[in-house]
């Protein structure tokens, strides 16, 4: 920990803890920082309330503290000396970490959990090899909050309380995501995707890198260096989990279109050898159904022989396989032709891309994909998480995600 008058002078990467206080009744270590409204963010000073979300009576806010790429243990106070709270945590673009956690006036409850940080850049290649020293981002990467110098908090909710914050380096296994816009941080609402929720379902020793995004297929994740990224930090110990497939199979797209018989399981081949190089655990993802029911209600095949190349390489390279095509199905037949498009975002006229409701579902059926694996990552499945069955999906009105204040209409890349 550090003193006060430290906090802007001691370079971010020498730092270990950073500590800061929003209530004078919450408990926080003599060195927390103590925090009013009016902080907003400022680089030189490293920490601050975001400017367009400040916090406002029971509105949402998100506070950012600069520190360098890596994995932090996050522990948060939340409460109110003089008020009830009804508070959910997102961290960066809107990865849920906790929900609906509610506070009697007078109480203060404090949680934990891990939230990986990471900027575009790579070590630069020697002189006159091929490669970059930057992830090659798209125009609409660019801001986005999972690319920059900073760890971003969100706090949304009926009433949003935080009291305390201590952020400190941790040293744990990290489960790398690679995919496309149903697995990436989707950045505002109404969209959503499992793989900015399956941080919500997981124990606080593990951190999730979600390096997945939009419009994203086997071969533009390698040409844009997103493989190299992850494969940069990637130790042993780590998992990787591979689901494309909405975009490969685009014959339109000719610079990218893999063959299910031949280029994309090739494709699939570099990313398990890649991650086992490393010692990490690769994981094949089956790509879910787009919402396509036919005149008996019953999901229609749109992804060809994909999913089943998928499958023929988990098989024959002995990698672990989560099969969320087949879930997918269940799910969405369970819910109806009536129900299914309320998990998806536009208002259900998008029938590929899912909202929070949608999402967290998927994240069930990730989750369980997970249990029923010999994987020891399935240790790291939270105690509390209750089995979930596709067959018998909640309904909508019964999975209440606190919304984030940021808001999009634009159509993720891909469909």
């Amino acid at each position: 920990m550090v003193a006060i008058g430290l906090l802007s002078t001691l370079p971010a990467q020498a730092r270990e803890r950073w500590d800061f206080r929003f209530s004078p009744a919450a408990q926080a270590p003599a060195e927390a920082v103590a925090v009013s409204s009016g902080d907003l963010y400022d680089p030189s000073k490293g920490f601050g309330f975001e400017p367009s979300y400040r916090p406002e009576a029971d509105k949402p806010f998100l506070f950012s503290v600069k520190v360098p790429e890596g994995n932090y243990r996050v522990t948060v106070t939340l409460g109110d000396a003089r008020a009830a709270g009804d508070t959910t945590v997102k961290a960066e673009s809107r990865r849920l970490m906790l929900a609906d956690v509610a506070t009697a006036k007078g109480r203060f409850e404090t949680h934990s959990f891990i939230v990986n940080v990471r900027d575009t850049g790579l070590p630069p290649p020697p002189p006159n090899a091929p490669g970059g020293a930057a992830v090659r981002i798209n125009e609409r990467e660019v801001g986005k909050l999972d690319w920059d110098d900073k760890l971003t908090l969100e706090f949304d909710g009926k009433a949003p309380k935080l009291a305390a914050l201590s952020i400190e380096r941790a040293e744990v296994p990290t489960l790398y995501l690679a995919g496309d816009s149903t697995v990436t941080d989707q950045p505002a609402e109404p969209g959503a995707s499992w793989g900015q929720m399956l941080t919500a379902f997981l124990t606080p020793d593990l951190a999730v890198a979600n390096h997945a995004e939009s419009g994203e297929t086997l071969k533009s994740f390698i040409t844009g260096l997103r493989l190299d990224k992850l494969l940069s930090r990637m130790k042993p110990g780590d998992y990787l989990f591979i689901q494309f497939g909405h975009n490969d199979s685009k014959q339109g797209w000719p610079q990218t279109y893999a063959d299910p018989a031949t280029t994309y399981p090739a494709y699939l081949r570099v990313f398990i050898a890649e991650a086992r190089r490393r010692g990490a655990t690769p994981v094949l993802v089956t790509p879910m159904h787009r919402r396509s029911f036919d005149a008996k209600g019953q999901i229609t095949n749109s992804h060809g022989d994909y999913p089943d190349a998928v499958r023929r390489v988990a098989a024959e390279e002995k990698v672990a396989l989560i099969d969320l095509t087949a879930m997918s199905k269940v799910l969405y037949e369970a819910l109806g032709p009536e129900i299914a498009p309320r998990a998806f975002a536009a208002d259900g006229k998008d029938a590929t891309h899912h909202n929070n409701y949608g999402a967290w579902l998927l994240a069930r059926c990730v989750v369980e994909g997970i249990r029923a694996s010999a994987l020891p990552l399935k240790d790291h499945i939270r105690a509390d998480v209750s089995r979930f069955d596709p067959a018998h999906p909640p309904l909508p009105d019964a999975v209440r995600i606190a919304e984030s204040p940021m808001r999009s209409d634009v159509t993720p890349r891909g469909n």
